[in-house]
């Protein structure tokens, strides 16, 4: 159905009259303001001035609108700059932590291996130094895994340590890597003597990273809080003087310590020869010290 017609609604010819009326007035207006400028310029002022007076606010308002809507784009833009600004600065801030964490597990890592070195150098039982690739940290049964082996001149029952300590000693040997028995595990026994007084002590581990101590004369308490117990050499295998472990706690005949070679901190390790005290007990003295 075609739409109606104009004619056919009286508001749409109310509507098309008042526009023509609208358009009439503007231009007589407009002519009689064209004349007015002409003939009677004076006067044109005054109505200028008038006009002026009354558009006025309206601009002042609408200039107004312009400069907030003008600040409010302006200050979005900032902000959006600001954001993009600060979330580059934590960018660079997070890799610039990082590095700084590369660096020093470097510089940790190239000082572990500078005192196994020296280690190996200066311990006449040396016989390989290895990477500690993986120790277990959950399990009951503590080992770690050093990338030496047979290969190396490394073989089973041969003591592990690092410039920190004990670490334990190998149970199996492959051509590259072997597997070390912690001293933290349940089935290694080191015998050993508090550093502070020399007595007689036995280390064993708990299954949890940290070593139970026991004294051999039974009813007496010798040790203290912060006392260092070394390997005493006793039975062989391991060497004397070897840092084990650094006492933590006190119980009734004995106390808890943990180890000061922890593989978990430790990279490198030294593995020596088995300690033989009939050896050492029968090699000559030198000439000076001789009696």
């Amino acid at each position: 159905m075609a739409p109606p017609r104009p004619g056919w609604s009286r508001r749409a010819q109310y509507g098309l009259f008042f526009s023509f009326l609208a358009v009439m007035a503007g231009l007589v207006t407009g002519v009689l303001l064209l004349a007015l400028s002409l003939l009677a310029p004076n006067s044109f002022e005054t109505v200028r001035g008038a006009a002026l007076d009354v558009t006025a606010p309206i601009s002042g308002a609408l200039n107004e609108v312009a400069s907030t809507a003008e600040g409010l784009v302006s200050g979005a833009g900032n902000y959006w700059d600001a954001a993009h600004q600060n979330a580059k600065l934590k960018a660079e801030r997070t890799k610039m932590l990082q590095r700084m964490i590369e660096a020093k597990a470097i510089l940790q890592e190239n000082g572990q291996l500078k005192a196994a070195l020296q280690l190996r150098e200066h311990s006449r039982a040396a016989i390989a130094a290895g990477r500690i690739v993986g120790s277990s940290l959950s399990s009951p049964r503590r080992f770690a895994v050093l990338s030496v082996g047979t290969g190396d001149g490394v073989q089973v029952g041969m003591p592990v340590r690092s410039p920190d300590g004990l670490i334990g000693r190998i149970i199996d040997a492959g051509r590259l890597a072997s597997r070390v028995l912690l001293i933290s595990d349940r089935s290694n026994i080191v015998p050993a003597r508090i550093l502070r007084g020399g007595q007689p002590v036995i280390s064993q581990g708990r299954g949890d990273g940290t070593v139970d101590l026991r004294p051999l004369e039974v009813g007496h308490n010798p040790f203290r809080r912060g006392d260092i117990v070394v390997t005493s050499g006793t039975g062989g295998l391991y060497p004397p003087l070897v840092p084990i472990a650094r006492v933590v706690r006190l119980d009734d005949d004995g106390a808890i310590a943990v180890p000061l070679a922890d593989p978990v901190n430790t990279s490198f390790a030294v593995v020596e020869a088995p300690f033989e005290p009939e050896a050492q007990a029968t090699e000559p003295l030198p000439l000076a010290e001789a009696p």
